[in-house]
């Protein structure tokens, strides 16, 4: 059992949703919500209305939570890897193939959406509450905000929706995730391999931080149309609910936007996944060399 890559995998995890968070709360905007007119338009709502504090709406619940999640996920991966290592080749010294990559990748994400599920549920929520800071705050404004912070979203949804409701969007997710992470780890891999000099066993920090964001872009691009999806059943709460599950929302979304919706923050995805995964790889390889 490889303990290191869960500790190594929480770290990078943790620093990367720091970078992320601001672009992940615009690209949750356009995807659930049709009066934006665009990035832009979106971007300066927000700081209008609720200035730099909305942009980091939600943010300590993930911080924690991808913390865990990224654990898993990372741990998840090393270990199944070794155990296919084990098995096709008989070491886990063995040089594993890129099947090999994928089928670990797949499993991670899958692993990782049961822990992940009800933090993203909350984080949407909170994103997609639109109503400026100081409604919340007592103030003389007639509007009030639904949910008051991370504890209280999650609360009231228990009690508004069952335990059930922190994984709305469950399935959705699982679809997305687990072909993701199996494109992400794969990717990462066949990139450190191109650019791991003659003589080496690993590629140079330069190298570690390209196939890290190259890693990201790849997987979030496969993961948009999914990822669309899922925030609209999560988000599906907020106000009247309007799918009944995963076909549902699919076939609705297609027949009053067209097929363009499931592609809706799609640059933004691979705009921020660059960074973020730079940040999450670079931190992982670094922790791994830390930990004996």
């Amino acid at each position: 059992m490889h303990f290191a890559d869960f500790a190594a995998g929480s770290i990078g995890g943790a620093l990367g949703v720091f970078v992320g968070y601001p672009l992940d709360t615009v690209k949750v905007r356009l995807q659930t919500q049709r009066h934006y007119k665009g990035l832009w338009h979106c971007v300066h709502s927000i700081y209008k209305t609720e200035r730099l504090s909305g942009f980091f709406k939600g943010v300590s619940m993930p911080v924690s939570t991808v913390s865990v999640s990224s654990s898993v996920a990372f741990g998840t991966y090393r270990n199944c890897l070794q155990c296919i290592q084990q098995c096709r080749y008989g070491s886990g010294d063995a040089r594993p193939a890129h099947l090999d990559f994928f089928l670990s990748g797949l499993a991670a994400g899958s692993a990782q959406v049961v822990v992940m599920s009800p933090a993203d549920v909350v984080k949407v929520r909170l994103q997609t509450q639109t109503q400026p800071e100081h409604a919340v705050q007592g103030s003389t404004a007639n509007v009030k905000v639904k949910y008051q912070g991370p504890l209280h979203c999650m609360a009231t949804i228990v009690r508004e929706e069952g335990v059930f409701g922190l994984y709305r969007g469950a399935h959705a997710m699982m679809l997305k995730d687990g072909p993701s992470f199996a494109t992400y780890f794969l990717t990462y891999n066949i990139f450190c391999e191109w650019l791991t000099p003659a003589g080496q066993k690993q590629p140079e920090w330069s190298g570690v931080l390209l196939a890290g964001g190259c890693a990201g872009t790849c997987a979030w691009g496969l993961a948009t149309p999914m990822d669309v999806i899922k925030a609209r059943l999560q988000a599906d709460g907020l106000g009247k609910r309007r799918y009944n599950g995963v076909v549902n929302c699919i076939t609705e979304s297609a027949r009053q936007e067209g097929a363009r919706v499931f592609f809706k923050g799609l640059g933004l995805n691979c705009a921020r996944a660059f960074p973020v995964n730079m940040v999450v790889f670079a931190t992982y390889e670094m922790v791994l060399k830390l930990i004996p």
